[in-house]
This record gives C-alpha cells, sequence and structure tokens, in this order.
C-alpha cells in the first residue's frame, strides 16, 4: 500500500488562504504552520507523519498522492476549511 507523509496548514478564514499562501515555500513550511494553522498539528509544524489512502478527507487525500514531492500545493478546500500541503514523502 502506498502511503505519503506529509505536513498541512489549516485555514478557516477565507479571506486569510491568498496572504498565507503568496508567503509559502518548502523552506518556511514548517514555521508558517506553527504560526497559522488551526489544526493541532501545528505544534508539529504541520506534520502528520504517514498515512494511506482512505485515512484523510477525499479532497485532502487526491492532493496528497497526486502532489510533487516537496512542493507547496493548495489551497485545497475541504470541510475543514482550504488546506496547504507539502508531501515530505511517498513509499
Amino acid at each position: 500500500m502506498t502511503t505519503v507523509a506529509a505536513q498541512h496548514i489549516l485555514i478557516k478564514e477565507e479571506n486569510k488562504v491568498s496572504e498565507i499562501g503568496s508567503q509559502l515555500t518548502p523552506t518556511n513550511f514548517t514555521q508558517m504552520a506553527e504560526l497559522h494553522s488551526t489544526c493541532n498539528s501545528a505544534k508539529r509544524g504541520g506534520h502528520l507523519g504517514f498515512f494511506g489512502r482512505g485515512a484523510m478527507l477525499p479532497e485532502f487525500e487526491q492532493a496528497c498522492f497526486s502532489a510533487p514531492i516537496n512542493e507547496v500545493v493548495g489551497p485545497v478546500k475541504t470541510q475543514c476549511g482550504w488546506h496547504f500541503i507539502l508531501v515530505n514523502t511517498r513509499n
């Protein structure tokens, strides 16, 4: 089974999505997650660990399994808000 290890930044307020997204790079992603993400993973720099298919919301999962490694993708809209995603590795 294929798994990915990813980080994300969850933003609940639509008016903040463009501003945060315009500042994101793979290099500052961890720091930006700690500062701006509303997810509990923010204290871990947005790190979600490894997960397989079926573990996350469909839109989020699709982005994670198709995103290039070490490139910021998003925003991806889900029922939780908007996500910026950084896939660290795929096995």
